[in-house]
């Protein structure tokens, strides 16, 4: 894997602990409120996931393309409507990652 690859799955990673810590909090803090008050706690809003951005899907797509997945990324990006990367539009970015994910897989 490439750095740049490298970090954008770390920084992932680490959104997706964030979450799940925020997530843990929220529960035990609902239970403090709900074993001392009579009202119901307010329940938080879930945060939204971040947003892929244009440079880590680049990232991601380059080491496709490095482990010999050029002609199929092509096809993908034309599957969206595109002849390179930045005319896919951002919200088909995660749709295009889970197709670009089985390449590895259908070889």
């Amino acid at each position: 894997m490439s750095k740049m690859s490298d970090m954008a799955q770390t920084i992932e990673e680490l959104r997706t602990a964030a979450a799940v810590i925020t997530d843990a909090a929220n529960w035990l803090a609902q239970q403090f409120n709900d074993a001392g008050d009579a009202e119901p706690a307010t329940q938080p809003k879930p945060e939204e996931k971040p947003a892929l951005t244009l440079e880590q899907v680049r990232a991601v797509l380059a080491d496709k393309s490095r482990a010999g997945h050029t002609a199929a990324i092509r096809d993908l990006l034309q599957k969206y409507g595109a002849s390179k990367l930045s005319q896919v539009d951002p919200k088909n970015y995660e749709a295009l990652l889970r197709d670009a994910e089985v390449l590895d897989h259908a070889t």
